[in-house]
């Protein structure tokens, strides 16, 4: 499902130009569970934005779905993303405006799903996630794990084939934190290729695989054994 080569990354400014990722390869096959740590400042997150097709890289290959799609344009970047990949963010990102329904419609809305089937998917949605009973609730009427729930929801709602985390347990106590992993794991067995940023020891052992970077480079790559889990 995703290959990279040489994956570079480089920010510059007028005084500092600055390697966030350098010379990365990394290969995943559709269906792993793919964990990913390291120090702060070591390039996760810049992985993950090109992996997820939020940015593009400074040099090498990326090869997503069997497209080389390093130098996509943003339109290009928009059209296979919303097809094909969720996000779970740490901050989970809901719009405080919107109810739970309304937050997680809104991907169907941009991939133009007819209003009937946008509910009913809607709220198989939530049903999965145990958060109908909220439906008309706003954020910041939710406890965070609850806001997780809607955001884990609302990643999953155009089925995607790739669902990135970016330290989905980050802003929760260890017990909501436990349910987004078995959710995660859930998913996962469901099909879904699972790719998480995470400093927790822990949590990354719920993946089959934790690659680690320093400076922008993988380190090691360890496959989990499932006893462990």
């Amino acid at each position: 499902m995703i290959k990279t080569i040489g994956l570079t990354k480089v920010y510059r400014t007028e005084e500092v130009e600055t390697t966030a990722l350098n010379e990365v390869d990394i290969e995943i096959k559709a269906g792993e569970f793919v964990s990913i740590m390291g120090p702060s400042g070591c390039g996760k997150s810049t992985l993950l934005n090109i992996l997820g097709l939020i940015d593009n890289p400074s040099g090498g290959e990326y090869h997503f779905l069997d497209h080389e799609v390093a130098k996509y344009t943003e339109r290009q970047r928009s059209k296979l993303r919303k097809n094909n990949i969720g996000f779970i963010f740490q901050s989970f990102n809901l719009i405080d405006e919107l109810t739970v329904f309304e937050n997680v419609e809104l991907p169907l809305i941009y991939t133009k799903v007819g209003s009937r089937e946008r509910k009913q998917r809607v709220d198989e949605a939530l049903e999965k996630m145990n958060m109908m009973h909220r439906r008309n609730h706003f954020p910041q009427q939710l406890s965070g794990g609850q806001q997780q729930r809607v955001a884990v929801a609302r990643a999953i709602i155009n089925n995607p084939k790739l669902i990135l985390a970016d330290e989905p347990t980050g802003n929760l106590d260890s017990a909501n934190g436990n349910d987004v992993m078995k959710t995660l794991v859930h998913l996962n067995d469901e099909g879904a290729t699972i790719i998480m940023v995470t400093h927790s020891q822990y949590c990354a052992e719920f993946g089959d695989r934790i690659i680690r970077l320093l400076d922008g480079q993988v380190v090691t790559e360890n496959i989990i054994p499932k006893q462990m889990l």
